[in-house]
């Protein structure tokens, strides 16, 4: 199946997908203060976490489940098979360094997917708190 919009258009719609401040981070984040827990956004820290808990050395990660190919969501598109699996592949690949390099640097990485964010955002909190304490 051949793209429906032409290049133009289609880079269009790629530029409006958000990678930060999505709706999933703003949930966990709020929650997370009302718990009483303070944290940083980025924090100059490889891989760009959603949240920085300098304190404890933890980072939160909230991952797509699109874009990070999560293994119960990821539905390839059924145009360009190719570029998607390709792109799904390195972002995973990405996550795995990132996951690497960070826990090498003395952090504890949490990986939350998206849809544990929609279905049981407080399970989220409880995985990310205990890590805290």
């Amino acid at each position: 199946m051949t793209d429906n919009l032409t290049r133009k258009q289609r880079r269009h719609c790629m530029s409006q997908i958000k990678s930060k401040n999505t709706k999933p981070e703003i949930i966990i984040r709020k929650l997370i203060w009302k718990e009483g827990y303070r944290y940083r956004i980025g924090h100059g820290l490889i891989g760009k976490p959603d949240m920085v808990f300098p304190s404890s050395r933890v980072v939160v990660f909230i991952d797509g489940c699109f874009w990070h190919g999560c293994p119960k969501h990821c539905k390839m598109p059924l145009s360009n098979i190719k570029y998607w699996e390709q792109k799904i592949f390195g972002n995973k690949k990405r996550d795995s360094k990132i996951n690497k390099r960070l826990r090498k640097e003395g952090w504890k990485v949490i990986r939350v997917w998206e849809h544990n964010v929609k279905n049981n955002p407080k399970k989220t909190i409880t995985k990310i708190t205990a890590c805290l304490k």
